[in-house]
């Protein structure tokens, strides 16, 4: 069957084609669409009440997270724990206390420490949970642990930063300003000392005076 456009179609194709080429290649698209899946998705789960209850998201490695070893690229971990960790706050309500004290939760520090590789179509799930908070940031550890034999194959700590209130302020929203912060194991107090010592040596570097 032949199609025939006429000029002003074929004129209207060609734009919508060359904003479609536009608009993939400047911007992170499929990002975007990702994060809009993940709130929809998490708007029809069930609440998560207790803040500190461990979260898990299931995913696969596909052809566009490998690199040219075969397996899964380190920034595809990154970009995965961003998701798992907004699928967290969405259920447990931190991102719409955040929103609602016109508060925003930005990741201040993050390490990654990787064990084993996940291959091309293994499964695996991404393990979230709070580990504590203090004045400023919460502290979070997310684990990807391989479905096939429960092997954690990579661990992150992420220290996520609340700016413009605290987070007791968005606990408090949440209704679990009664909670307190679990006491920081030795390796998280070893990571934060490394933080701060790392900041501190950076500010001297630019002439700026220690906090």
């Amino acid at each position: 069957m032949i199609i025939n456009l006429c000029v002003p179609q074929m004129f209207l194709l060609f734009l919508l084609l060359l904003l479609f080429v536009l608009l993939f290649s400047s911007l992170d698209v499929w990002y975007f669409l990702r994060g809009a899946q993940v709130f929809v998705w998490s708007c029809f789960q069930p609440r998560v009440k207790d803040v500190l209850s461990e979260q898990s998201v299931d995913g696969q490695v596909l052809l566009h997270d490998l690199d040219y070893m075969g397996h899964m690229n380190n920034s595809r971990y990154l970009r995965e724990c961003d998701f798992a960790r907004f699928h967290h706050y969405m259920r447990n309500g931190l991102f719409m206390a955040s929103f609602r004290l016109g508060a925003k939760m930005v990741v201040g520090a993050s390490t990654v420490r990787y064990r084993r590789s996940l291959a091309f179509r293994e499964t695996f799930e991404i393990r979230t949970r709070v580990l504590g908070w203090d004045q400023k940031s919460f502290y979070l550890e997310q684990r990807f642990v391989s479905k096939k034999d429960n092997f954690v194959s990579a661990v992150m700590l992420c220290r996520q930063n609340v700016v413009h209130c605290s987070p007791e302020d968005i606990l408090q929203v949440v209704g679990q300003e009664k909670i307190k912060s679990p006491e920081f194991s030795e390796d998280l107090k070893h990571w934060i000392s490394f933080i701060s010592a790392n900041s501190q040596s950076l500010r001297a570097e630019s002439g700026l005076k220690e906090e």
